[in-house]
């Protein structure tokens, strides 16, 4: 196997891992809350600390990145979120639990900035698009979390179980990462005096940001309310609630596979507009439609839309500055997690005021905002 080749599969091991731990987790959580007790308002406010500190992991991934690069970056990251996994399978009581759930936030943060630091440097090296399949492995990764947790609860085992699966795949993957990441370095030199570096382009990265922030607006809304929506609002049968969120996921696996090609054939731009026009539409398909067949296409065009942005912005992230991307990346990390707190928390508001559905006109308006901004992607793909 080539050195290209090895590196290519060891960034994509990593979005596995970190996926799959991030699914298993999210199935567990009714079990954890259950066994330490927590009420349905102290665990939203323990993943608001986890959401807090994937923000911290993304900026001490940029801190090892500039002084020692993502390769050590993104191995330390995986060996805190094996560990933080491992705590939360055993931890009890809550004083262990909830610093476990705050060390799983500062994993994910971690893992998040440097796998697509390392991603930015393997697309370098291919000169071709390569995002759009990792972020489908890591798609693919959290299908399969959710399949484990369920198979482990249908046999009579722990929820807890897919965790420890969890633990194995990123142990294995921080110890192959070792040997098989990008050793280069993509940040200033510790030594360098400011005024010799070259500079960031703040506009450049509020707007490749904006385009990350829009994605994941959608990505949680849909995950953390698109179950309450077929419930509450749609009246499924308990056994086909999950059938939105499925669908979301399906759509935008196959986004995600479909991507790399698209943009070698179209251009990102012309694939983000799309993309976001896409999934415009079907929030607001969403948003006034009370018939089911209608609200499952919404839903798979959310996941076009969310599937298509989130490797094209990062992709474009990692070229505005080349000699600097581990930087630049792990800024528009950040944006990440504010759409977590925005498109997790003001649907329950908007909830409490009026209905649910309505509250997937939020996404909507985040895309039709964000398109203008796709302009920004735009750079001529090697052939």
């Amino acid at each position: 196997m080539t050195t290209e080749r090895r590196q290519l599969v060891a960034v994509g091991g990593a979005y596995a891992a970190q996926q799959f731990g991030y699914g298993a987790l999210v199935t567990a959580l009714p079990a954890l809350r259950d066994r330490s007790s927590l009420s349905d308002g102290d665990l939203s406010l323990v993943m608001l600390g986890v959401i807090i500190g994937a923000a911290c992991g993304s900026i001490l991934a940029e801190r090892v990145a500039v002084r020692w690069g993502s390769r050590q970056a993104l191995v330390a990251a995986l060996a805190v979120q094996g560990v933080a996994l491992a705590l939360v399978t055993v931890a009890v009581p809550v004083a262990l639990l909830v610093p476990s759930l705050v060390l799983v936030g500062l994993g994910l943060g971690g893992i998040d900035a440097s796998y697509n630091m390392q991603a930015s440097l393997t697309e370098q090296r291919l000169g071709r698009p390569v995002l759009g399949r990792l972020y489908a492995a890591g798609t693919f990764a959290a299908i399969v979390a959710t399949g484990v947790t369920a198979g482990a609860l249908a046999l009579g085992l722990p929820a807890v179980a897919a965790l420890v699966v969890a633990v194995l795949l990123h142990a294995t993957v921080a110890v192959r990462g070792v040997r098989d990441l990008d050793p280069r370095r993509a940040a200033h030199r510790v030594e360098e005096r400011r005024s010799d570096r070259t500079p960031l382009p703040t506009g450049a990265i509020v707007a490749v940001g904006s385009v990350v922030f829009a994605a994941f607006v959608v990505d949680a809304v849909v995950s953390t309310w698109g179950t309450v929506l077929a419930t509450d609002e749609l009246r499924l049968a308990d056994a086909r609630t999950p059938l939105l969120y499925m669908t979301y996921l399906a759509a935008s696996l196959v986004a995600r596979l479909l991507t790399d090609r698209a943009v070698l054939a179209a251009g990102r731009v012309r694939v983000g507009v799309v993309a976001g026009s896409v999934g415009a539409v079907g929030c607001v398909v969403i948003a006034w439609s009370g018939a089911v067949p209608l609200v499952v296409l919404g839903f798979a065009a959310a996941g076009i839309a969310s599937g298509c942005l989130v490797p094209l912005a990062f992709s474009r992230a990692g070229e505005l500055v080349p000699g600097r991307s581990d930087e630049v990346i792990a800024r528009v990390n950040l944006f990440n997690y504010a759409a977590a707190v925005l498109g997790g928390a003001l649907p329950g508001v908007v909830a409490e005021v009026a209905r649910l559905g309505l509250a997937f006109l939020l996404p909507a308006a985040a895309l039709v905002v964000c398109i203008p901004l796709l302009r920004t992607l735009r750079r001529r793909v090697p052939s």
